[in-house]
């Protein structure tokens, strides 16, 4: 059976509500998932719940974006305690961060004659959640100056358009430090996304990392070979998902895919039974 490790939800920049993916999991028969939202934790916490209800194992679990030597590293945490007051706290600022970057954004609008959003805008897109570019192109599409998302991003949003603003991240190591001091397991996620870092994975590896994710929807064939490889030489425990966002999107993908096998949930089974011993 497959498993769907990496969701995100409406509680960061997802389409789809907590409630809404264990649903669409159950109804497709997968044998586990994980709702892995960004420096949030509400969409999970409603997963587990709803999961206990439809019978369907959900990981409680959190996706960090941190830096690394001038390029981005995505750190996923899993088997977190939501309860941890320290990793609130810690997720609180890094989320106040995005507030703080939509600001900016909105502002860069404003500089190149985009004047009919406003930061409330951006946040009543967010409806609560973590806040993300996505949602400032959401709000750029309800306001009638783009057609759809990828426009906001070509025209306004992207790496080289005239309104984007870098965001401030914590490093790898202070991400891996959250996840372990919530009792979490740190894992590697797409390292196949990672620019000019062919050793991610053993850096990462000495670094604390726990885990990698080697299926993914963007990883062809090969590379998740190589990843298995890579992990198993390194003694690590790899997992999988589709990093899905949910329909309607910026970049659509559906639930499940990635092909990840039921063996990744296993192996987190396994670390859990490990770290409680």
């Amino acid at each position: 059976m497959a498993v769907d490790l990496h969701i995100h939800s409406t509680a960061s920049d997802g389409t789809l509500t907590p409630e809404a993916i264990v649903k669409e999991a159950k109804r497709l028969g997968l044998a586990a998932i994980a709702i892995a939202d960004h420096d949030e934790l509400l969409g999970s916490e409603e997963a587990v719940a709803r999961g206990e209800v439809l019978d369907l194992p959900v990981v409680p679990a959190v996706e960090i974006s941190t830096d690394y030597e001038e390029v981005e590293v995505h750190i996923l945490g899993y088997w977190i305690d939501p309860r941890d007051a320290c990793l609130a706290e810690r997720l609180r600022s890094i989320r106040e961060g995005r507030v703080l970057r939509a600001q900016r954004i909105v502002d860069r609008l404003r500089e190149v004659g985009i004047d009919r959003i406003t930061l409330e805008d951006v946040l009543r897109e967010a409806g609560g959640g973590s806040v993300g570019r996505p949602h400032v192109a959401a709000a750029l599409v309800t306001a009638g100056v783009c057609r759809y998302p990828q426009e906001a991003f070509r025209r306004y949003l992207g790496k080289n358009a005239p309104a984007y603003v870098p965001r401030v991240r914590p490093s790898t190591e202070e991400a891996i430090a959250i996840v372990r001091q919530a009792r979490g397991c740190p894992v590697l996620a797409h390292p196949g996304l990672v620019p000019g870092k062919p050793r991610i994975i053993e850096d990462m590896a000495a670094g604390g990392v726990e885990g990698v994710e080697a299926y993914h929807p963007k990883h062809q064939r090969g590379m998740v070979r190589s990843i298995l490889r890579r992990a198993q030489a390194l003694g690590l425990p790899v997992t999988g998902g589709s990093d899905s966002h949910g329909p309607g999107g910026t970049y659509p993908v559906a639930i499940g895919a990635g092909g990840a096998p039921d063996s990744c949930f296993e192996a987190l089974l396994e670390w859990r039974k490990r770290r409680d011993s």
